[in-house]
Order: structure tokens, then C-alpha cells, then sequence
């Protein structure tokens, strides 16, 4: 039962160093997701080679971070594994052991929910946030308030492949402003990043595309392909965000009204 609950709490603790290590990562410039997948990587003590591993070296305090967690990854990992054996042999030589089959189960399930759960990764980020900024040198923002990411609003990282709609495309050509969606920055397959691309930038298969919009209408972007199809879901999306555009103008004229705020009496 104590090896079960040792576990469990090793488990909580590993999730948990994770998820600070990843929000210090983003905290310093790095997106999500690859701040979620250096954190992870440097923490089971995983080899890779990518670009993504040179921002790390270069960067002096996103490679302390690293170091951290490397550490605190091999004291974890070796304890976790002890526990499981323990948790197992005392298991197998217990009356009571499907009981504690079950109790294994459970807080394995537990733990997945905790894992998966986007509420609690939402509170647990704001509150690891609040605790870099008291006690760190990091400059903290909350980029997920200041963009709106809560509002199903994204940041969204697209690979091109070369039968997509905007694959070819210079970005005035694209329009993508006219669905309410941005590009923010294009990865080459060759290493070199264009931040805030201008309009006659041209979009390549094999380029990642950093955009920020409305995360349906960056999910329907990555399904739309080259022809006639996907030049009338561009032309239905204009249509669909001025329609949205007009809602909010309305919505904005309303709350700034003082006659609709306060109605004079006949």
C-alpha cells in the first residue's frame, strides 16, 4: 500500500517538475510546444539532435533550465523504476493484492486525468507563472492572457505540404488577413526564420508557418488543399470573419452607447 502511494506521489512530482520546467522554457521565448517537448525530452534523459536543441545551448538561461531538469530527471526516473518493483513484489506476495491491483489502477487513471486535463494544466500554469515572477529573474508575461488563448484563440505551427492551398502562395496572395488569420513568423526547411513577414513573402512546401487566429479556423486551414475547393473555402471564410466583424462592431457600439446602457424613460 506504501510503495502504491509512494508511486503515485513520485509520479504527481515528476509531472509536476515538468510542466514548471516547460512554462520557464516558454517563459523565455520558446513556443509551446517545444518548450513541452524539450522539458520532457531533457527530463527522461531522451537523446535528439534538432534546431530546436541549438536555441537551448545558445541560450544561457534556457540551458540552466535544462541542466535542472536533467538532473532532477535521472534522481526521478531510477526512483520511479525502484518503486514499481517494490510495488509489484509486495503485490504479488500480499492476500489482499487485488485490492491493491485495483488501487494501482486507479491512481495510474487519476494520474492520466490530471495529465490530459486542460483545466488543470490552465490553473497550474497561472499558478507556476505567479511563482516564476516572485522568485526568479525570468520575465514572466502571460502570454495566454495578452493573446487571448483561452478564447479559442491559438498560436499555431503548420508544415506546408506541396498539394496544401497556401503552398506557392505569397502571403498578399494568401489573404489570410481577411479570414482573421496572421502569420507570424515562416520556418524555412533550410533553417532560416522570417519574422513579421512582409506581403510578398512566399510560402514553400516544407515551411512551418507560425499563424495566430481563431483554432477552428487554423484547423480548416490545415485540411484546405490547392484548387477549386479550397479557393471557395477561402472566399466562404472571408465571408464567415466579415459577418463576425460586424457582430463585434455592434457588440462595441452598444456597450459604448450611453442611451443603450442607460435608456432615458418615455
Amino acid at each position: 500500500m506504501i510503495a502504491i502511494f509512494s508511486l503515485f506521489t513520485i509520479a504527481i512530482l515528476s509531472l509536476l517538475v515538468t510542466r514548471i520546467a516547460a512554462m520557464a522554457l516558454m517563459l523565455t521565448g520558446l513556443s509551446r510546444e517545444a518548450a513541452r517537448f524539450q522539458a520532457r525530452s531533457a527530463f527522461s534523459g531522451v537523446g535528439y539532435t534538432t534546431t530546436e536543441s541549438e536555441l537551448i545551448m545558445n541560450h544561457p538561461v534556457r540551458r540552466k533550465i535544462i541542466m535542472i531538469i536533467m538532473l532532477l530527471g535521472n534522481i526521478g526516473i531510477a526512483t520511479v523504476v525502484a518503486t514499481v518493483i517494490v510495488s509489484l513484489l509486495s503485490t504479488a506476495g500480499s492476500e489482499n493484492w487485488l485490492r491493491n491491483v485495483l488501487l494501482f489502477i486507479g491512481c495510474l487513471s487519476l494520474l492520466w486525468v490530471i495529465a490530459v486535463s486542460h483545466f488543470v494544466e490552465r490553473n497550474l500554469n497561472r499558478i507556476i507563472a505567479w511563482g516564476l515572477k516572485k522568485w526568479t529573474r525570468l520575465d514572466v508575461q502571460d502570454y495566454v492572457a495578452i493573446l487571448h488563448l483561452q478564447n479559442e484563440f491559438a498560436v499555431w505551427e503548420m508544415k506546408m505540404e506541396p498539394n496544401d492551398w497556401l503552398s506557392g502562395k505569397s502571403l498578399i496572395e494568401a489573404g489570410l488577413s481577411s479570414e482573421g488569420v496572421l502569420i507570424l513568423g515562416i520556418q524555412r526547411i533550410n533553417g532560416l526564420y522570417i519574422g513579421a513577414p512582409q506581403g510578398i513573402s512566399r510560402i514553400h512546401a516544407g515551411d512551418v508557418l507560425v499563424m495566430y487566429g481563431p483554432l477552428p479556423r487554423l484547423e480548416e486551414l490545415d485540411r484546405r488543399y490547392a484548387g477549386k475547393a479550397g479557393d471557395q473555402a477561402h472566399q466562404e471564410a472571408i465571408v464567415e470573419h466579415q459577418a463576425e466583424l460586424k457582430a463585434q462592431a455592434e457588440i462595441d457600439e452598444q456597450k459604448n452607447d450611453p442611451n443603450e446602457a442607460h435608456p432615458k424613460e418615455a
